[in-house]
């Protein structure tokens, strides 16, 4: 399926928020009124690291989810040309928040690269980079703001935003505490809850908005965000392996073993090859010592390979993302917009990891 006309129109709301060319007017809406003296220029070690990385691309996969699960929830609704509007209008609140949250990634990660490029931190120094990846953040609400709706309507969208970047930040915390701590290793169990938290909240947050706005009950707005999430949790791991095998775009092949993360590969290998354990985080020291150079790096990820710990990752991965779209469409019935979500989620899926075929 071609999702072109969507993607533009979405790109053309992202824009709006974070433009090429910033003006007074702009500048009005992001800060609330400026007083003199104020130069537009002086913005620019805001919108230059995130206007940059915004321009090197993305799936955009979040803002689609949000509308067509907007479209899906809407229709039967008479008013639901104005619902699909005003979910493009709120494309940038996902958005944003996931390139925020890549620039404050790269610098905890000490990542050299993102999409292809040096990270924001690297080209514009640490201090610009932080400063602007949390603007970032509360620049995506403003979104609101301008929505086309009632206070109502805008009050449970700040509660679900605020909610979803809380907790997007404690799945960063697990995350970081288990790299950061060689002896830790969390349960498989432990692992999928925390990458629901770090990855799985901004779905959430695509399918949550998309769904209040169509004016459904908090039942259902809270199905369509556990649904996303595990989903969002789905590629998360389908990530992981990709990083371990073909390498992520913009990424080098085994710099997951480099910063010492228990992915879904280490945890599986773990589980069934404790004799085997030591020499595997034997690698993982060898490795943060002497960089993605070292050959531990590749001895790692032969060890994952070779005990099949990488492709069951992947296949459990997969499942998650063929549940979830099921689960949508059994929330919001059969329609167009649910083959829409299925389409793009079976297009997102690596043809290497697709063993389970078609959704």
């Amino acid at each position: 399926m071609d999702f072109n006309e969507y993607l533009a129109r979405c790109e053309k709301e992202i824009n709006s928020i974070l433009p090429k060319a910033p003006d007074l007017k702009w500048a009005s809406s992001a800060f609330g009124s400026v007083e003199e003296p104020f130069s537009i220029d002086q913005t620019d070690t805001l919108t230059g690291p995130t206007r940059s990385l915004v321009e090197l691309g993305g799936k955009r996969w979040r803002p689609l989810l949000l509308v067509f699960c907007a479209m899906a929830s809407s229709k039967d609704n008479p008013l639901k040309e104005k619902i699909i509007e005003n979910a493009y209008h709120l494309c940038p609140l996902v958005e944003c928040i996931h390139t925020a949250s890549l620039i404050h990634d790269d610098i905890e990660d000490s990542s050299e690269e993102r999409r292809g490029q040096p990270a924001a931190y690297i080209t514009y120094g640490l201090d610009t980079a932080l400063n602007a990846g949390s603007w970032l953040y509360f620049l995506s609400s403003t979104c609101i703001n301008s929505l086309d709706s009632d206070d109502a309507t805008k009050l449970r969208l700040y509660s679900l935003f605020t909610e979803e970047v809380r907790r997007l930040h404690l799945g960063q915390a697990l995350d970081i505490k288990w790299h950061r701590t060689a002896e830790l290793c969390p349960s498989t169990d432990e692992y999928l809850a925390m990458v629901k938290y770090k990855t799985g909240t901004l779905s959430s947050l695509a399918a949550k908005t998309g769904t209040l706005i169509s004016g459904a009950d908090d039942g259902k707005v809270t199905s369509a965000g556990k649904t996303a999430a595990k989903i969002g949790a789905g590629f998360q791991i389908i990530d992981d392996c990709i990083n371990l095998t073909s390498g992520n775009p913009g990424k080098k092949r085994g710099d997951d073993i480099v910063e010492g993360k228990k992915s879904l590969p280490v945890l599986l290998f773990l589980e069934k090859n404790r004799e085997h354990g030591q020499a595997l985080f034997d690698c993982f020291e060898q490795a943060s010592i002497y960089g993605i150079d070292s050959p531990s790096v590749e001895k790692a990820i032969s060890l994952l390979q070779d005990s099949g710990s990488i492709s069951q990752a992947a296949e459990r991965g997969v499942s998650f993302i063929h549940e979830g779209c099921l689960e949508f469409e059994s929330l919001y019935g059969k329609s167009d917009a649910c083959d829409m979500i299925k389409n793009l989620f079976n297009a997102m899926i690596p043809p290497d990891f697709a063993k389970e075929g078609k959704i």
